[in-house]
């Protein structure tokens, strides 16, 4: 998801995707123990979009605060 995409969805949409982002590292941790992952490049790819998404929603709640 674009960062222009996410600043345009609700804060309950940003948080169901947060929510898919944590099972998908969670999985890959799982398989990344299991020793079956071959890409670890996906790793940081998720971590970034978590952060990204992250961000994203403090922007939303300091915008409706102020």
């Amino acid at each position: 998801m674009k960062l222009s995409e996410m600043r345009e969805c609700s804060i309950e949409n940003l948080q169901n995707t947060l929510m898919d982002l944590l099972r998908e590292r969670f999985d890959l941790r799982m398989a990344k123990s299991q020793g079956s992952i071959t890409k670890n490049h996906v790793f940081g790819i998720n971590r970034q979009a978590i952060a990204r998404l992250k961000t994203v929603m403090t922007e939303k709640k300091k915008q409706g605060q102020g």
